[in-house]
C-alpha cells in the first residue's frame, strides 16, 4: 500500500467498486451492509477523503489554514495579506491560527489537520524541529511551509535568504563609516535567531570587527527596549543591527527616551521592512524579505498542489532587498 491510502485501495479492501466507495463517502444511498464494509475499510486503512479535489470540481469555497507563531508580529500580518491575495482566484476562507512558541501546541495543531477542518495548510514556524517536519509530512491535506528547510523533506516551501539580508545591512553600516557594529539577536532557539546571528558573526570575521551580540528573549518591541539597556551599560557601539524590525523599533524608542540621537550617536537597522519601519521617526533602515510576496507564492504553491497531488515538491525563493532610510544616515548627513 502507498504512503497515503487511496480510494482504489479502500475499494479493494472492501471488495466493492470505486464508484460504490464514492457513493458512500458522499452520503448517497447504498445498501447498509455495503456502506458498513466501506466505512470499515476506511477505518482500517486510515483513508482521508480528498475534499480538496471535490471542492475544486464543485466550486465550493476552500478552507485554508494559515498558522504562524505570533500574529502580534506585523510581518505575519503582511504575509497573511499576501496569502489572501494569492487565494483571490479561488473562493477561499482563511482560517488563521497563532500557535505560540511551544512545540507541543504546534504539533497538536498540525495533527488536527487530519480531522478535515481545512483543505490545505500554509505554515510559517519559527522553530522547525524534526518532530514538526515529520508531522507535516503525515498531514493528509496539501501543505506549504514558509521557511528555510532541507529540500529533501518533500514539502512545497517558500524561502528567503535572511543571512544574505544580514550581509546587506552590515555592509551598508560599514559604508556609512561605522566600525563598531553590535547585534541584538533574536531567540537562539528559533531558526531565524540562529541563522541571523551566525551571519552577523561571519560578517564580523570577514571584516575583522570585534563581534558583540546581545541576545533578546523574543522578537518584539519590549525585548528591543531591554536589549538597548544592556547595550548602553556595556558602552554604546556606533551601530546596532537588530535581528528583526520590532526589535529595532524597541531599540529606537529606548534610545530616543534616553536622549541618544539616532543616527548621530547610534545607527540602527532592522530586518523585515514592516509598515511601522517606514512611518517611525526616524524612519528605520531595514532589509525587506518580501513577506507579502512569500505569502502570495505560498498560496500559489498550495493551489497548484491541490490541482496535482503527484507533482514534485517545489521551492520558491524571494531575494532580500536593502531599504535605506533615516536611521543609518552618515553622521555628517543630519
Amino acid at each position: 500500500m502507498s504512503g497515503r491510502p487511496t480510494i482504489v485501495e479502500v475499494a479493494a479492501h472492501a471488495g466493492v467498486s470505486i464508484a460504490t466507495v464514492s457513493r458512500v463517502l458522499n452520503g448517497k444511498q447504498t445498501r447498509p451492509e455495503t456502506a458498513q464494509r466501506v466505512r470499515d475499510a476506511v477505518g482500517v486503512l486510515g483513508y482521508v477523503p480528498d475534499g480538496v479535489g471535490r471542492a475544486l470540481k464543485l466550486g465550493r469555497a476552500l478552507h485554508v489554514a494559515f498558522a504562524v507563531d505570533d500574529l502580534a508580529n506585523p510581518v505575519y500580518t503582511q504575509m497573511m495579506a499576501g496569502v489572501e491575495d494569492g487565494l483571490a482566484s479561488r473562493k477561499a476562507n482563511l482560517l488563521v491560527s497563532s500557535t505560540g512558541h511551544k512545540e507541543e501546541q504546534l504539533l497538536e495543531f498540525v495533527a488536527g489537520m487530519s480531522d478535515g477542518h481545512a483543505d490545505g495548510l500554509i505554515i510559517s514556524p519559527l522553530v522547525r524541529t524534526p518532530a514538526l517536519i515529520a508531522a507535516l509530512q503525515r498531514v493528509p491535506v496539501p501543505v506549504v511551509l514558509i521557511g528555510r528547510v532541507d529540500p529533501e523533506i518533500g514539502l512545497d516551501t517558500v524561502t528567503t535568504d535572511s543571512q544574505r539580508g544580514i550581509d546587506l545591512a552590515f555592509d551598508h553600516l560599514l559604508s556609512t563609516g561605522r566600525r563598531t557594529i553590535a547585534m541584538v539577536g533574536g531567540p537562539v532557539g528559533t531558526a531565524p535567531g540562529r541563522s541571523r546571528r551566525d551571519a552577523y558573526l561571519r560578517a564580523c570575521a570577514r571584516h575583522e570587527i570585534e563581534p558583540r551580540v546581545v541576545p533578546a528573549r523574543a522578537f518584539n518591541v519590549s525585548a528591543g527596549e531591554k536589549a538597548f539597556a544592556r547595550l548602553r551599560r556595556g558602552g554604546l557601539p556606533q551601530a546596532v543591527l537588530a535581528a528583526n524590525d520590532t526589535l529595532a523599533l524597541g531599540i529606537l524608542r529606548a534610545a530616543l527616551t534616553a536622549g541618544v540621537k539616532v543616527p548621530h550617536d547610534l545607527a540602527v537597522t532592522g530586518i523585515d521592512d514592516i509598515e511601522f519601519a517606514r512611518v517611525f521617526s526616524p524612519a528605520l533602515t531595514t532589509v525587506s524579505l518580501g513577506a507579502g510576496r512569500r505569502g502570495r507564492l505560498a498560496a500559489g504553491l498550495l493551489l497548484s498542489r491541490m490541482q496535482d497531488r503527484t507533482r514534485p515538491p517545489k521551492v520558491a525563493t524571494v531575494a532580500p532587498r536593502l531599504v535605506i532610510r533615516e536611521s543609518t544616515a552618515p553622521r555628517g548627513g543630519r
